[in-house]
């Protein structure tokens, strides 16, 4: 599927390799109507971007289309980017956001359940060793937008928090700030789901 997705920005993508350009450069030829500066930056962060978009979806095929998404969303936007940030780290913050907005939307519908199936709904408690991190993950998705980005990255990507920082283009004071805020109600989100009957969570 991603090798679709590279032959639609570069039909002839065996002919040639970008591969002495930095991702600025690319990015700045892409810019320039170079649209297989693109395909080369699809081929270099391809791997990452489905990772993380894996991490979220759980499941290779929603993970395939979120990572399309993220890369087509990035095309898109790509005259936003500055470059005050790597491309690496501003392509994290698209492709989070492109998974929180499905997850919530098929959430919304039902399309989707993001309880491990052998989990029952009502009966059965969640176990602390084996089923807290899906849990978790799932309670991320119930938190203001900004605090969801900055919580998976840290916890799902493991991205530190200057990278953090420079994706949300925002002071570092700040981002603890919301990180510290962002673990308050992600555990009180976490204890109600626990619970069924908790207190109402509000930002």
């Amino acid at each position: 599927v991603m090798a679709s997705l590279r032959a639609a920005f570069w039909p002839n993508a065996e002919r040639v390799r970008m591969t002495d350009d930095t991702d600025l450069a690319l990015v700045q030829r892409t810019r320039a109507g170079e649209v297989e500066a693109f395909s080369e930056l699809v081929r270099r962060h391809e791997r990452v971007v489905f990772n993380l978009a894996y991490r979220f979806m759980r499941d290779n095929a929603l993970a395939e289309d979120m990572a399309q998404e993220a890369f087509l969303k990035a095309y898109r936007l790509l005259h936003g980017f500055r470059g005050d940030c790597s491309f690496s780290t501003w392509l994290y913050r698209v492709t989070s956001s492109v998974c929180l907005t499905e997850l919530n939307r098929r959430k919304r519908r039902g399309e989707v359940e993001l309880t491990p199936a052998h989990e029952d709904d009502s009966s059965t408690e969640p176990d602390e060793s084996s089923d807290m991190p899906e849990l978790i993950r799932r309670c991320v998705t119930k938190l203001p937008e900004r605090y969801a980005t900055i919580v998976s990255l840290y916890y799902l990507q493991e991205v530190p928090y200057e990278d953090i920082a420079e994706t949300m283009r925002i002071p570092m004071g700040t981002l603890k700030t919301w990180m510290h805020r962002a673990r308050v109600q992600l555990r009180k989100i976490v204890e109600k789901e626990m619970k069924t009957n908790g207190p109402e969570q509000h930002e």
